[in-house]
């Protein structure tokens, strides 16, 4: 038998759940950081309120929940125009990666953007995320000029 998730949109009894798969995550990706500053795990502002930061923006936020309802992974949007929107916060817990919940997550929201009109979208990552670069390329995303240098930003034009 395989592994098993279901793509869920933001539910707030999952609000502690999903604050600690996000730490989590920093926490591993946080031990492959070139300086200090970026080695603990910070929790972003935009986490503590998805309702307001997301949803009532006209943006989502899905969940990745286990079989033992448990979140094991996280994506919301940014949208930036009719066209384009931004990935924020893809995050798997460090256990569950390889296991096809990123893919899941990311394809739910092209569904989301193609029924949105939407064309484009953008992401950027720490350029030590090296996991989050393959996947990403695996995806169709292609490298574009970063405005900072410790970034990666790609984008992916959707068919």
């Amino acid at each position: 038998m395989g592994y098993t998730v279901k793509i869920i949109p933001y539910e707030s009894k999952y609000r502690d759940d999903m604050l600690f798969c996000y730490l989590s995550a920093k926490d591993v990706l946080g031990r492959y950081a070139p300086e200090d500053k970026y080695r603990k795990p910070v929790l972003k502002e935009d986490l503590l309120d998805i309702e307001k930061n997301y949803l009532k923006r006209g943006d989502i936020f899905y969940l990745a929940i286990d079989e033992r309802d448990r979140v094991v992974g996280m994506i919301g949007t940014q949208i930036i125009s009719e066209s384009e929107l931004w990935l924020k916060r893809l995050f798997i817990k460090p256990e569950q990666k390889s296991k096809g919940v990123g893919s899941k997550l990311l394809a739910k929201v092209e569904e989301f953007a193609a029924k949105q009109g939407i064309t484009i979208i953008h992401t950027r990552f720490a350029n030590w995320y090296y996991e989050a670069a393959a996947f990403y390329r695996a995806k169709d995303f292609v490298k574009a000029q970063s405005p900072e240098d410790y970034l990666c930003y790609m984008i992916k034009e959707l068919k």
